[in-house]
Formats: C-alpha cells, sequence, structure tokens
C-alpha cells in the first residue's frame, strides 16, 4: 500500500490535548484516530474513479451548453459511488496476484472510506473542481461557435491542459503554510468530512440512504422528461406574461427569463441548480445574503435605473440580455468589426459606433467592480487581525493530531512540484511561441499572468482556508490586459485565463488536500488521482465540446436556432461577450474616457467604502450582533452569476433553499441529516441521465414536439425596448 508505514493505528495511541484542533468546528466533526492499514491503491477506487471522473467530465461538458446547464457535483460521486463499491467489495474476487514483488488482489477486503475519498476527488477533477468544466474549453468556443474562427485540437488541448495544471505547482510548495497549520482549516472541506462519516456509519433504519438515494434519482429520471422535452414551459412558469399578454412592461416585470422575474417560478430541477449549484447543500446564512442582496438590486436598483433615470439609453435595449448593441438598439455585429488578423478593425468600429451594454448587464460590471473592492477592504476589516495572528501561529504553533498522524506516510517530494511547475511552463511558452496565431498571447502575457495568480495565491489560499470567501481574479486580470493589449480578444482571454485558473485550480488543489489531511489520505496517492483526474477531465471536455461544435448546426447562436432550441450556450454567451468588451474593443473604450460606462467605476470606490461603513457601525455599537452579519461581498456580488443566470434561477434557488435549510433543518432535523445531502445528488442524477437520453433517443432523431407548452415561457414582449423611436421586430412602437 503505496506510502504507508507498517505501525499500529494512532487510534490505539494516547492523545494529548494540547494536539487537539484549536477550532472548535474541527474538533466537533473530524474524527482523531486513523488507521494506516486501509488499502487505498484498489481496483475498486481506480476503476470507481476513473469511470465517475470521465462520466462527470462528459456530462458537465455536454450539459453546459443548454439553455439551463446543469453541473454534477461531487457530492453526486460520494453518494452514487458508495452502493457501487459496497456491491464491488461482496462479488469481486479475492484471489491474490502477484505484481513484481508485491501481491495485489481485486477485492483486498470491505469498501473503506480512504478509497471513497479517493473516488470523489477523482470526480472532483471531472467537474473541474467545481466550475463544471475547464474553464478554458469557453475560448475553444467563442472562437468556433462566436468568432467562426478555428484552433487546432492540438493547439486546444494544450491550452486546457497546461492552464488546468499550471497552478499545482506553486500549490505544492504552499502546502506547509495553508494545508498543515491547523489554524488553516478550510470550512467547507468539513461539509465534505461530515458526508462521508454519515454515508460511512452502520445504518439499521428501514429506509436506507442508498435505497433513498435509488428512488429519488428514479423520481427525478422520470419527470424530467417533462419539462426537459414534453412541457418545457414548465422551466420558467412566468404566469404574468400569460396574463398581459401585450403590455410589454408587465413581460418585462413577470417574465423570469428576460425580466424581473415576479412571481415566476419552476418545475424543473435543472433551473433551480443550474448555475448557483444546489440549494440544498448551500447553508441558509448565505442564501439570505444572497436574498438579500438579489432583492436590492433586482427589485430597487434596475427599477430605479431603467424607469427612473433611465440611465445609459436604457430603454433603448431590452432590460435583461447579455448581447451587445449599437446606439440605435440592434444588436452588434462583432464579426464586422474584427480583421483577418483577428484584431479589431477600427474602421469599421468607427463607422459602426460604441457598443451599448443592457441596463442589468452594465451594472452587473458594476457590481462586479465593487464587490472585489468590497471584498478586499471586508476581509482586512473584520479578518485581517485573525489572519494575521492565524498566519503567525501557523509557524510556531504546535503540531496538531491531524498532522502528527499525517506523518505516518511519506510526504511528496517538492522536486515534484518543481517538475511539473517547470514543465508545465515549458509547454505553456511553446503554445505562445510556435502557436502564437491561435491564441494571440505572447510570452511575456503567460509570464504576467503566472506572476499575478502566484502572488495572489498564498493571500487568497489564507482568505479562504478561514473564512471561506474566495476573491476572483477573472475581472482583475481581463482589465489589466486589456488595458496593456487591447484589440485582441483571444489574447485577453487566454490571458485571463492562465491568471484567474491557475490560481483557482491552486486553491481547490489545496483544499482537496485539506481534505485528505482530515480524512488521513496518503498525500502522494492525494497527488497522483488529482493530476491524473485532471488530465483525463480535461482530454474529455474537450473531446465532448469538439464533437458538439462540430454536429450541431448554429450551436451557441440563439438568434439562428429553432424556436425553444436548448443549444444556447448562455455561459459561454457571457464569455463571448467579455472577450469584446474587454479584449477586441478594450476597456479604455467601454469604462475609460472613450467609453459611455466611464462612471461605473465609481463602484470600486463604493465597494470598498461599503463595508468599512459596517464596520465602522459594528465598532459604535457592539452590543448589536446583526451588524457584522451585514456581508457587503456577498450582498453586492450576489447576482454575480446574473447573466448568464435569470431571475426564475434565483427565485427558485431562494425558495428551495429556504424550505430545505430552514424549515426542514429546523424543524426535521433528523430527516434533513440523513437524507438531505443524499436528495441533491439524487436530483442531480436522474435528471443527467435522462438529459443524454432524451439527447441521443430523441433530439439527435430531430423528433420534436410542437404544442404551447413547448414555445418557451411565452414572454416574447419582455425583449422589446420603450424609448420612443425605437423599432423591433415584434414589438410595439412608443
Amino acid at each position: 500500500m503505496e506510502g504507508q508505514r507498517t505501525k499500529k493505528g494512532e487510534e490505539e495511541e494516547g492523545i494529548d490535548e494540547d494536539e487537539l484542533s484549536p477550532i472548535e468546528e474541527v474538533r466537533l466533526t473530524v474524527t482523531n484516530t486513523d488507521d494506516p492499514t486501509l488499502p487505498v491503491w484498489t481496483f475498486r477506487m481506480w476503476f470507481l474513479g476513473l469511470f465517475s471522473c470521465a462520466l462527470l467530465s462528459f456530462l458537465n461538458q455536454f450539459f453546459s451548453y443548454r439553455t439551463e446547464p446543469l453541473i454534477i457535483t461531487q457530492i453526486t460521486i460520494q453518494v452514487a459511488t458508495l452502493p457501487i463499491g459496497h456491491f464491488m467489495a461482496k462479488v469481486l474476487p479475492t484471489k491474490k496476484f502477484k505484481l513484481g514483488s508485491q501481491e495485489f488482489s481485486l477485492n483486498p477486503g470491505p469498501f473503506n472510506m480512504k478509497e471513497h475519498v479517493l473516488i470523489s476527488i477523482f470526480g472532483n477533477a471531472g467537474c473541474a473542481f467545481g466550475g463544471g468544466y475547464a474553464y478554458a474549453v469557453s475560448i475553444v468556443n467563442i472562437i468556433k461557435a462566436f468568432y467562426h474562427r478555428n484552433i487546432s485540437f492540438v493547439a486546444a488541448w494544450i491550452l486546457i491542459i497546461t492552464t488546468q495544471v499550471l497552478g499545482y505547482g506553486w500549490a505544492g510548495l504552499l502546502r506547509k503554510y495553508v494545508v498543515e497549520p491547523s489554524q488553516m482549516w478550510w470550512p467547507s472541506t468539513l461539509v465534505q468530512v461530515s458526508l462521508f462519516r454519515a454515508l460511512h456509519e452502520k445504518d439499521h433504519q428501514r429506509m436506507s440512504r442508498a435505497k433513498f438515494f435509488l428512488i429519488a434519482m428514479f423520481c427525478s429520471f422520470i419527470w424530467y422528461l417533462v419539462p426537459g422535452y414534453l412541457f418545457p414551459t414548465l422551466s420558467s412558469i412566468s404566469w404574468v406574461c400569460w396574463i398581459f399578454s401585450k403590455s410589454v412592461t408587465a413581460q418585462q416585470l413577470g417574465s423570469g427569463m428576460r425580466g424581473l422575474g415576479l412571481g415566476a417560478f419552476t418545475l424543473d430541477w435543472t433551473t433551480v441548480a443550474s448555475f448557483l449549484s444546489s440549494p440544498l447543500i448551500c447553508p441558509f446564512f448565505a442564501i439570505v445574503n444572497i436574498f438579500i442582496g438579489y432583492t436590492m438590486i433586482m427589485y430597487i436598483a434596475i427599477p430605479i435605473a431603467y424607469w427612473g433615470l433611465d440611465l445609459y439609453s436604457a430603454k433603448t435595449f431590452p432590460i435583461f440580455s447579455s448581447h451587445l448593441f449599437t446606439a440605435k438598439g440592434e444588436v452588434y455585429n462583432i464579426t464586422a468589426i474584427v480583421n483577418d488578423k483577428f484584431e479589431i478593425n477600427m474602421a469599421e468600429y468607427e463607422q459602426r459606433g460604441r457598443i451599448h451594454l443592457s441596463m442589468f448587464f452594465a451594472l452587473t460590471y458594476g457590481f462586479g467592480f465593487a464587490t472585489i473592492a468590497s471584498t478586499l477592504t471586508h476581509v482586512s476589516l473584520f479578518y485581517g487581525r485573525e489572519i494575521y495572528q492565524r498566519f503567525r501561529e501557523s509557524y510556531k504553533g504546535k503540531v496538531d493530531i491531524h498532522t502528527r498522524l499525517m506523518k505516518n506516510y511519506k510526504d511528496i517530494p517538492n522536486w515534484w512540484f518543481h517538475l511539473l511547475l517547470v514543465v508545465t511552463f515549458a509547454i505553456s511558452l511553446f503554445l505562445c511561441t510556435a502557436l502564437k496565431d491561435q491564441i494571440q498571447l505572447p510570452w511575456w502575457g503567460l509570464l504576467f499572468s503566472c506572476v499575478m495568480a502566484f502572488l495572489f495565491t498564498l493571500p487568497i489560499s489564507i482568505i479562504t482556508a478561514t473564512t471561506n470567501q474566495t476573491p476572483g481574479l477573472n475581472i482583475i486580470t481581463e482589465y489589466a490586459i486589456g488595458i496593456i493589449y487591447p484589440g485582441r480578444p483571444i489574447a485577453n482571454v487566454c490571458f485571463k485565463t492562465y491568471g484567474y485558473m491557475s490560481m483557482a485550480q491552486a486553491i481547490s488543489f489545496l483544499s482537496d488536500f485539506k481534505l485528505g489531511h482530515y480524512m488521513k489520505i496518503p498525500p502522494r496517492s492525494m497527488f497522483l488521482v488529482q493530476f491524473i483526474g485532471t488530465i483525463v477531465a480535461g482530454t474529455i471536455n474537450l473531446g465532448v465540446a469538439w464533437w458538439l461544435l462540430e454536429s450541431i448546426e448554429n450551436i451557441c447562436q440563439d438568434e439562428l436556432l429553432p424556436p425553444n432550441s436548448p443549444w444556447t450556450c448562455p455561459n459561454d454567451r457571457v464569455f463571448f461577450d467579455a472577450s469584446v468588451i474587454w479584449g477586441l474593443v478594450g476597456p479604455k473604450r467601454i469604462f475609460g474616457s472613450l467609453g459611455n460606462y466611464a462612471a461605473l467605476n465609481w463602484f470600486f470606490l463604493g465597494g470598498a467604502l461599503g463595508p468599512v461603513i459596517v464596520w465602522l457601525l459594528h465598532r459604535a455599537f457592539p452590543k448589536h450582533s446583526w451588524i457584522p452579519l451585514i456581508n457587503m461581498p456577498v450582498l453586492l456580488g450576489a447576482t454575480a452569476m446574473m447573466p448568464p443566470a435569470t431571475a426564475v434561477n434565483y427565485n427558485s434557488w431562494v425558495l428551495v433553499g429556504t424550505i430545505f435549510n430552514f424549515f426542514i433543518f429546523r424543524y426535521r432535523k433528523k430527516w434533513w441529516q440523513r437524507y438531505n445531502y443524499v436528495l441533491s445528488a439524487a436530483l442531480d442524477a436522474g435528471v443527467a441521465f435522462m438529459g443524454v437520453l432524451v439527447y441521443f433517443t430523441l433530439t439527435m432523431e430531430e423528433r420534436s414536439l410542437d404544442w404551447w407548452g413547448t414555445g418557451g415561457e411565452h414572454c416574447e414582449l419582455a425583449t422589446c425596448p420603450t424609448a420612443k423611436g425605437i423599432i423591433a421586430d415584434g414589438c410595439p412602437a412608443f
């Protein structure tokens, strides 16, 4: 067994009280014992791990192109592989084989928790550590589907793999700062620890978790045939539009997909969980914060800006849209301003005029600026001293029980990480030199993005490990390269991906290492599983993307697709628009003196001052315990997923999350403890399997239905402009 010493389990030794974790949540959740004799490198682990990774990579990439994307999460793998693992332990032969000097068996004994943890981490690579699919696939999507240009499969594969793996190098070098110290406790990993322990406890109940999972998955599987094929209108029930079928304002207010979503709801699980992940696994306090921020932005700021002030000629454009427009409200023809060198054609741009955004899309960027600034000041004011003290204690603090138990396993040599970093950077450099014509990013851009990511990885890892908040670098990176190297859209998104994703992957790598630290998984096993899983997942992501981009006509082009087609690529539409705003046209011509939206830069200042006001109120009125609960980064960033997320996604997510994580959690806690996470996994899995089945048996065979229930939400007027003199097809004149 890899990396294990032959010694008695630590559970037989006494535990010094000083070795207990200083974090109460860790003491209550993580066991202080270990059994080093448990096998981890088993046939079951490799088979289920690789299969889970491949399956999730395929499903998450497949569903990412649909109007309501679905992310199959790590929790689904945790729950679904448990009964399969136990089944394999019962039926596989126990005969031992010799492999060199080592003995090997397909069935070394009962299916154990350590195998399960590694399978789950394999699966997590298949959902790109929570993002659904490799971030760089979106670059391939916009090149082929939006810009209608070509990129070779080899260049695309190198781009995807290097952006996913690059952060692993320096993450490994930071483990001693943010994994081993007990003060760096990574709150999110405790959810996984709790679920593993719950799943592996002896279950004598009449309704076991495995049985409940199968029943709920079957129900989800059968039901999704209704909103997924027979009656798609159930995905967004916008009844206000049905009542006021000729009122533009009413449909703007009531549309769940293209408006403010007043009263809109859904009977489709993909709509509930598509952008914000499952509400069943989100703590209620976070749901409340998001709901308050969503309400303030959606139902106070937007109506005032659109109907009250008509900011930026808002009524000339749809109230809610991620498209880019001309001054006359027409959709901007982006391909017309791209020259043969894949750069901006200034003559065409000046002839067509400046790019305009819908009111909601413009304010989305403004609140994005505010969120970045408020995160920095909020963490500094409310957690700065705590982070500093914990970081100092990480050097001089005593080794806790978990770190001591992990000493039983061979550690990963630093040269592994050095070699991985050097090789990955060298391959990335080859991409930016020999294949520069395909990705536009020069070698110095790669170096700059890596420096930026490396500088941010340690502080943001500390923030995540102590506060569970992870500030993103996407807007900062695209803003920086947009100013330095404007007019090149693919260079911009490649810089953003190298800068943002390498940091994000490093933090995910460290988070998984902390999970392995708590679960006492041999470090070398963790490293190999993460690395192999990432390579497999990225390759399958690209294969699925290439297949769909080549086989579905007009994919992602919602204006050219048949009515109610699911292949609208909402995430990639926003990614494409970002490449135009920050790369092709550049921030100077959008948010600078040459653009229409320079005033949005004041959101940086407003966001930075918001937490200061809350902090001063807290200092002035320390007895009011509700004041520090005002989390400005969460409030300002509540609508960060909009667009592509819509009002019906948020409405349904908040409603379902409140039912399960407030009412059921409070009044039926035993049920919640046993079945809540299991139900979430079952709903995801059932929908995923039916969605794929419908595609291969009905959609590919062009067997479609045509009746009122397949016509969408029936809010056609919600996208109409309301400014005087602006005419749009199918819209009344004002």
